[in-house]
């Protein structure tokens, strides 16, 4: 009896345990899920959070809508001038449309890559061929895949029911047989550049040159006229003391022009000079009393 009561009670738990794992599920933070009865969704995009559902007729797919990334293959695309071009890319994407998802991939992952890649290899090889070798190279990557991610995230969205949230270019590498021709030309483009750079130089360097040359000329020719200008006012002004200076006192005037030249006329040993005992020049030499009372009896 007690045996039979106490099966009954772990059956009961049991029935109990059972049907609350098969009519409860949780959906975790990361995840999005959609609830199916016999394969058809009838319930959609369901949130993170506990819920319910009606055992075996009903069932629950969950995925993944954290961030995903796919590495795509390294592929080769031909430019706007039909020059070859190495791409190594990776792709960011994620679910945003459950049922969209489900329907289009049954949930797969590997079914969505493999339905993502040749759209992505698609879209590059597109966005390489409208544009020149120079180009792919003075863009940025980022500004590159602006265009194509916008394109790719909206088909995706409708197709797949996943958002294209970024194409990013690891590397664009160039062919061997082309890396030396299209280095070459780059090479020449900047010996180009550079000589017109040094020739704009050189033309403003000489008009610089010029007219400092010519603002030398002017200063010269300003400073000249005024140091002329000075000198002739010095001179002037020399000339008037010197005359009023000799207006006052002729005789010693004369008597200190004649020591400056007695000065100048004897300053070297080897001076000879050839003069008349009774010349002027010698007036001062002799004697002053003889010449004084000569002017006297002269004046007599």
């Amino acid at each position: 009896m007690i045996n039979n009561r106490s099966l009954l009670i772990v059956g009961s738990l049991a029935a109990v345990a059972w049907l609350a794992s098969n009519t409860l599920y949780v959906v975790d933070e990361t995840e999005r899920a959609v609830k199916l009865r016999f394969g058809e969704v009838i319930e959609e995009n369901i949130q993170p959070g506990l819920h319910a559902k009606v055992p075996i007729a009903q069932t629950i797919r969950k995925f993944d809508t954290r961030l995903l990334t796919l590495d795509t293959d390294t592929s080769r695309y031909l430019t706007l001038e039909q020059k070859a071009v190495i791409v190594d890319s990776y792709v960011k994407w994620q679910v945003v449309n459950p049922t969209r998802y489900y329907e289009a991939t049954a949930g797969d992952e590997l079914m969505a890559i493999r339905l993502i890649q040749p759209r992505v290899d698609e879209s590059l090889r597109n966005e390489f061929g409208r544009l020149n070798l120079q180009e792919i190279i003075a863009e940025r990557r980022d500004d590159l895949m602006t265009g194509p991610t916008a394109e790719l995230d909206e088909l995706m969205r409708e197709e797949l029911g996943v958002a294209i949230r970024d194409i990013r270019i690891k590397r664009i590498d160039l062919p061997e047989d082309v890396s030396a021709a299209v280095f070459e030309r780059m090479r020449s483009e900047r010996e180009r550049e550079a000589r017109e750079w040094r020739a704009q130089g050189q033309e403003e360097a000489e008009r610089i040159r010029a007219n400092a040359d010519r603002r030398r000329q002017v200063l010269l020719a300003q400073a000249n006229e005024r140091s002329e200008t000075l000198r002739g006012e010095g001179d002037a002004q020399a000339a008037a003391i010197f005359s009023e200076a000799y207006g006052q006192d002729q005789e010693f005037f004369s008597f200190w022009r004649s020591l400056e030249a007695y000065r100048g006329s004897f300053a070297d040993d080897g001076n000879l000079m050839v003069l008349e005992p009774n010349s002027d020049f010698f007036r001062y030499l002799r004697n002053p009393e003889a010449e004084g009372s000569e002017s006297d009896s002269d004046s007599e």
